[in-house]
Parts: C-alpha cells; sequence; structure tokens
C-alpha cells in the first residue's frame, strides 16, 4: 500500500475508503482503561486546583501569619505553581527520554511525597514546602497524560480522548470540594484535606505499573515487538497492519530528525515555531481568562458576594465545579463534533458575557443593601463555568497534544505547559492583591477584556485540526510556513468533512 496524505491510517480520506475501520468512543475498552488510568493525573491537577481554595479556609483559621497577609495565603496557593513550571519544563525531557510511562510514574512519587509533607507541616513554611513537591508532581503529569492519551488515540476520537483528561481535572476538582465539605468538622480540617491528595498518586501508580508505554514512542525507541503487541488491542487486523506499515515508514525519519532536536530549533523553525505560539498562546488565555482564579479563589469570591458562612461558601463552590465537570463532559462530544476552533470561539464568548455580569455584580453589591447582586455574582460564576468548561477548558491541551511533529511533541508539549503553569502562577499570586488594589469589580473587567484579546487570536491563528492525523497537522504549519494557504484551506477541509 503506498501511502499518500490521503491514504494515511486514521486520515480523514482513509476512513471514507474503509468507514468499517472508524472507531468510536466507547468501542474499545482497553483504550478507554488507558485513557482512563493516565487521566489520574489530570485529576491530581484538579484535586489540588480545588482543595487548597477550601484548606485556605482552615488554614487561616490556624495560621495567625496566614490570615494577616494576602501574600502568604497567595504563595501557599501558587507554590504548587512554582512547582508545576519546573515540573513541565523537565517533563518534556523526561517524557522524550524516558518514555511517558516512567514520567508518569515519577509524578505520582513526587506527588504522594508532597501530599504527606502538606499534612504535617507545623507550619505555613513547611506547608509550602510541601506545595512545592506537589506542584512538581502535577507538572510533569500536565505534560504526560495529554501525549500518552493522544499517542494511543485513533486519530477519529482524539480530540474526546484527550478532552476526557480535561474531564479528570474537572472531576479532580468536583471531588476536592466533596472531602472539603466532608472535613469542615473533621479535628485537623486542612490536614485531612490536603493529605488525601496522595491517595490517587499512589493508585495510579499501582495502575500504571501494569499499562504499556506509548505505542509511537516504543517504535521511536526500536521496540517494534512491544508496540506492535499494544498496537493489536486498539485496532482490528485490517486497520492493525496499515498501522503497522504506517509507522514503520515513518519512524526512520522522526529518528532522524529526533537526533537533532535543539530547544533553539522551537524558534528557529518556522513550521514549529507558528505551531507553538498556537499552542502557548492558547495555554496562556486559558489561564489569564480567569478559569483558575475561580477555581482557586471560588469560595472567597462567594464570600465577596456576601456569603460569609465557611460552609455555605464551600457548598455553592461544590456546586460551581459539579458544573464544571458536567461542562466538560459535553465537551468530549463537541470537540470531535464541533470542532476545536469554533468551540473555542463559542466559549469565549459566553466567558465575556459572564465576566461582564460578574463585574457588575462587584460594581454594585458594595452599594447595595439587598442581596441581590451575591446572586448575581453567584449566577455570573455559574455562567463563566458553563461556558467555559466545554471549549477552552479541553481546548488548548487537546490542540496541544496533537499540533507538533512526533520529535518535537515532548519538547513543546513541555515547554507550552510551562507557559499555562507561569500564566496560571502570576493570575494566582496576583488576584488578591489586584482585587485589593482596584476591587473586585475592575478585577473581572480586566479579565474580559482578556477573553477578547483570546477571540481574536483563535481566529486569526488557530486552525482547525478536527480528524486529521498528526502528519496532516504537520503539514497545515508547513503549508503556512511557505505561505500556501490554499493547501492548508483543503486540509481544514477534509477535516470539517470527516
Amino acid at each position: 500500500m503506498t501511502l499518500t496524505l490521503e491514504s494515511m491510517p486514521g486520515s480523514s480520506g482513509y476512513l471514507d475508503m474503509y468507514p468499517e475501520r472508524k472507531i468510536s468512543y466507547f468501542k474499545n475498552p482497553y483504550v478507554l482503561g488507558l485513557t482512563f488510568v493516565a487521566g489520574i493525573g489530570g485529576l491530581l491537577f484538579g484535586y489540588d486546583t480545588g482543595v487548597i481554595s477550601g484548606a485556605l479556609l482552615y488554614i487561616k483559621d490556624d495560621f495567625e501569619v496566614v490570615r494577616e497577609s494576602y501574600f502568604l495565603q497567595e504563595t501557599i496557593v501558587s507554590m504548587a505553581l512554582v512547582g508545576a513550571i519546573i515540573g513541565a519544563t523537565t517533563g518534556g525531557w523526561l517524557n522524550d527520554s524516558y518514555g511517558r510511562k516512567k514520567a508518569t510514574l515519577i509524578s505520582d512519587i513526587i506527588f504522594a511525597v508532597g501530599a504527606v509533607v502538606m499534612a504535617a507541616a507545623p507550619d505555613p513554611y513547611v506547608l509550602i514546602l510541601g506545595r512545592l513537591l506537589v506542584g512538581l508532581g502535577v507538572g510533569v503529569a500536565s505534560v504526560t497524560a495529554p501525549v500518552y492519551i493522544a499517542e494511543a488515540s485513533p486519530s477519529e476520537i482524539r480530540g474526546g480522548l484527550v478532552s476526557t483528561n480535561v474531564l479528570m481535572i474537572t472531576g479532580g476538582q468536583f471531588i476536592s470540594y466533596l472531602v472539603n465539605l466532608a472535613f469542615t468538622e473533621v479535628p485537623g480540617t486542612w490536614r485531612w484535606m490536603l493529605g488525601a491528595s496522595g491517595v490517587p498518586a499512589i493508585i495510579q501508580f499501582i495502575l500504571m505499573i501494569f499499562l504499556p508505554e506509548s505505542p509511537r514512542w516504543l517504535f521511536m525507541k526500536n521496540d517494534k515487538s512491544k508496540a506492535i503487541s499494544v498496537l493489536s488491542k486498539i485496532y482490528d487486523f485490517a486497520r492493525l497492519e496499515d498501522e503497522i506499515d504506517y509507522l514503520t515508514a515513518q519512524v526512520e525519519e522522526e529518528r532522524q530528525k529526533r537526533a537533532n532536536v535543539r530547544y533553539l530549533d522551537v524558534f528557529r523553525i518556522k513550521e514549529i515555531r507558528l505551531a507553538f505560539v498556537v499552542g502557548a498562546g492558547l495555554q496562556a488565555f486559558q489561564q489569564f481568562t480567569g478559569i483558575n482564579t475561580v477555581m482557586y479563589y471560588s469560595p472567597t469570591i462567594v464570600q465577596m458576594a456576601g456569603f460569609e458562612n465557611n460552609q455555605l461558601a464551600l457548598l455553592l463552590s461544590l456546586i460551581v465545579a459539579a458544573m464544571n465537570a458536567a461542562g466538560t463532559i459535553l465537551g468530549i462530544y463537541l470537540i470531535d463534533h464541533f470542532g476545536r476552533r469554533k468551540l473555542a470561539l463559542s466559549s469565549l464568548a459566553g466567558v465575556f458575557v459572564s465576566l461582564v455580569i460578574l463585574s457588575v455584580s462587584f460594581f454594585f453589591e458594595s452599594s447595595s443593601s439587598s442581596g441581590i447582586y451575591g446572586w448575581l455574582a453567584i449566577l455570573g460564576l455559574a455562567l463563566y463555568i458553563a461556558f467555559f468548561s466545554p471549549g477552552m477548558g479541553p481546548v488548548p491541551w487537546t490542540v496541544n497534544s496533537e499540533i507538533y511533529p512526533e520529535s518535537y511533541r515532548g519538547i513543546c508539549g513541555g515547554m507550552s505547559a510551562t507557559v499555562n503553569w507561569i500564566s496560571n502562577l502570576v493570575v494566582a499570586q496576583s488576584f488578591l492583591s489586584v482585587v485589593d488594589a482596584v476591587g473586585t469589580g475592575p478585577t473581572f473587567l480586566i479579565l474580559a477584556v482578556v477573553a477578547v484579546v483570546a477571540f481574536v487570536f483563535v481566529i486569526v491563528l488557530l486552525p482547525e485540526t478536527q480528524g486529521l492525523t498528526f502528519e496532516e497537522v504537520e503539514n497545515i504549519w508547513k503549508e503556512r510556513a511557505r505561505g500556501r494557504e490554499q493547501g492548508t484551506q483543503s486540509l481544514l477541509e477534509e477535516g470539517d468533512e470527516s
């Protein structure tokens, strides 16, 4: 079989020729199992994001120095992000050098140790050390899970499967709020909240021991027999032969490229630079439109809106987290049917409206004696999550798992995840201070302006990658680098039709 761009296994042309070989989301339990176990890394990410928002309410009760310092509160939240930046930066190298499986196991060990340190912390400064360790584990996992899932996924359901990792993130946030509520009346409240985060890391470590390495990585390391063993559990026999032929044809070329891979090439080679700008830009805008401000500080925001009771604040935040998880489930369906680009644009439009509602509610809440503006703020939070979670939640991670050439996927994935964590750090470390300086209403208005800039960014730079193989996506950037927009458009149209 002569492989053309249209006849590559998994391409839109290939699936048109052999529709019986197309795989649906629930057709293969093995792929779903790989996705679920790898996605526990996302759950760790989400749990840590959510749990600190509730734990912080009780940490302030235990440590007077924390209660009196916005800077210490922000540092406790954001030190995990410092760790995540370091973890994401090294995660790409770990993935490419030692494989996706070993990188996952390493992240689990670091996270579990960090959870124990947090739970036993005698003062805020040891707690901050524990947050740093947890962040290191989360940072490595944030690079590894999307790449592992994408490389084991048939192209026609790749978006949905990678988005399942985002569902695990939002599911982790929801679970964290349940745990927060469960421990509100237990002695040592926040210690249990933070210490419980080590449990899923241990579970993933045990399960991951029994799972295989990514088949693409195995091919790159010339371990063809193990790769075929994994692929045989993903594809039926007819398609398996084509997938093996295709990967065999690609592996030598990719190996030669990988031998010359350097970090500077990301900026020196135009097509890789174009892809990285889009991938890193999406990750930055995901954070600068305020999602983790909402998730880290949602109980605090609820209290700012006039709901002073800790338990009520956590309960209302639990509802927000449940909406986040539900919206991500919707996103899993939409991302492979509606497309990445359209989903991002519709999401950002809704995010802008929601942030304006939040801004208006806080502008008028302080001058009103009625509680209507407090409830309007809760509505704004709910709408924000409803629009963000199906679109700007999964789209950046999905796009970053598929837009880079194989030889640069680990490096670029790690670099773009680092951009996400740095942006996350900037927002988390500055949110309460900005609120204190200019007020809550103006702060949300600033985020709304960022949403408009993000909308323009997506319109101008993000191509549609729905249903395309990795090689078709790579060709988009090559065509853009050479200025052949007509060739790019033909690929995009093929993706839209699939």
